[in-house]
């Protein structure tokens, strides 16, 4: 049996090369899935303020969008983009630095508590994504921590100046979507960049036989994960209507 065609790195990937790789490299998807627990936290918080939610969601976009994914592509090629290794790492570098910048200033402004979560933010994208300490912050629990809980924390805090019941449940579920994120996630990413072919077949109950195949393995789980993010934004942007009236 000859091999399958091997697959784009992620249902998002853009054919490689020229200005492609710079928009495969920000996982738009997942980055605006994350994005969004940015805006759920700034929306569950008493008073809506759209400034702070405009930072918040700057200096987020900037991290992780740019900051950590840079850094990923940086440990490893797993897009196997053909972005220069000075640029990922320069990328990283000014995305990271005006995300810290941005939450300085923010700390200034509204509440110097605000730089605990500054310098937590700062040590998260370089701990996990360049899976320091032999990879230990590199895990499920870690990412939906990370990923999840943290932005939406930080945003409520933004704008509550304070972390109140509502917002530690609300993180609770940022966690968990995001931990079921990572797990449909992971195995799919492994069969998209590590797994040369896929052969066999099911037999149902009534003796018939269907095969199996990379893509047969692939494309629900994918089909969930698109899905699951659209909702994310989708839920985001009708709380941002809700408190904006």
């Amino acid at each position: 049996m000859s091999a399958e065609a091997p697959p784009r790195p992620a249902f998002y990937a853009l054919a490689p090369g020229s200005w492609r790789d710079y928009v495969t490299v920000l996982h738009a998807p997942y980055t605006a899935w994350h994005l969004s627990y940015v805006v759920i936290g700034a929306a569950l918080a008493p008073q809506w303020y759209p400034g702070r939610l405009g930072a918040a969601l700057a200096a987020f976009f900037l991290a992780v969008g740019i900051g950590a994914h840079a850094l990923d592509e940086l440990n490893g090629r797993p897009l196997a983009t053909r972005i220069p290794s000075r640029v990922l790492a320069g990328a990283a570098v000014v995305s990271i630095g005006a995300a810290v910048a941005i939450g300085i200033a923010g700390a200034i402004v509204v509440d110097l508590w605000l730089l605990a979560f500054v310098a937590a933010g700062a040590v998260i994208v370089c701990a996990y994504n360049l899976e320091l300490l032999g990879g230990h912050f590199h895990s499920d629990a870690w990412f939906a921590l990370d990923w999840g809980a943290f932005p939406l924390l930080t945003a409520y805090f933004a704008c509550a100046g304070e972390i109140r019941v509502e917002a530690v449940l609300a993180a609770g579920f940022a966690a968990l979507a995001s931990y079921a994120q990572r797990r449909l996630s992971s195995p799919v990413r492994r069969l998209r960049r590590e797994v040369a072919a896929v052969s066999g077949t099911v037999e149902l109950a009534d003796g018939s036989r269907e095969p199996v195949t990379r893509e047969s393995l692939i494309l629900g789980t994918e089909a969930a994960l698109r899905a699951f993010a659209l909702a994310m934004v989708a839920l985001a942007v009708a709380l941002a209507v809700l408190r904006a009236r």
